[in-house]
């Protein structure tokens, strides 16, 4: 069984169930998808929002190798992104050397803000963590308490780690900055990270044609855009 996390954020949850249906579309194996919603982590999740977060999910990613009882690999993914490959293929690439794999982005965003007005934080390691394939075994640093009381900073730059040398690499395709990243054809996992076709002002974006695709096909439309 695969399992997967996506972060849950009740303003974009058509995303949350494009991108689950995207993957379940596209397995070739049993996949298990649990979202990170906050009201279901109530028992475990306390921290306050802060004020730079701009999902729901800022955080609760990291609690993904807890609600494993820390044992095999689990992915976590982002809600703004549409899988078009297998997703057991990116699992077939887990390596026990690494308590993390991650696709290493160089990303320095330009822009202020993002969707809805969020504010774009800026920071070493910037969106390492939205597709993060864990060794859940080799991350039980990542308890509730942990995850309740570190810095935004801690988490998002892997300092819960003894060493980056922990930290895996996985190929670039399975997670495509849409807006930063050239033009490709040829990706396994778009991410919408500054905004989708779900919000007008990125109607016409890249991949825009997949993802209402996607969402036509789970919504039994006939129609093809």
């Amino acid at each position: 069984m695969l399992r997967v996390f996506i972060g849950y954020d009740h303003r974009e949850a058509i995303t949350y169930s494009v991108l689950a249906h995207s993957i379940q579309r596209h397995a070739t194996q049993p996949a298990a998808i649990t979202p990170l919603a906050l009201n279901q982590l109530k028992s475990i999740y306390t921290r306050d929002r802060n004020p730079l977060q701009s999902t729901d999910f800022s955080f609760t990613r990291f609690l993904t190798p807890f609600l494993s009882n820390f044992e095999g690999w689990s992915l976590f993914m982002d809600c703004d992104m549409i899988v078009m490959d297998d997703i057991a293929n990116l699992f077939s690439l887990a390596d026990d050397r690494y308590a993390v794999q991650v696709v290493k982005h160089d990303h320095t965003p330009k822009e202020e803000t993002k969707f809805l007005g969020a504010p774009q934080s800026k920071y070493q390691k910037k969106n390492w963590s939205s597709v993060m394939l864990f060794n859940n075994a080799k991350c039980k640093t990542l308890t509730p308490e942990y995850v309740n009381t570190a810095t935004g900073l801690e988490l998002h730059q892997f300092k819960w780690l003894e060493s980056d040398d922990l930290i895996g690499e996985i190929p670039h395709r399975w997670n495509h900055l849409v807006g930063y990243d050239e033009p490709d054809d040829d990706v396994s996992l778009v991410h919408f990270t500054v905004g989708g076709p779900y919000f007008n002002e990125y109607k016409d974006c890249e991949y825009a044609k997949e993802w209402l695709e996607e969402r036509n096909i789970m919504e039994n439309c006939e129609q093809k855009i």
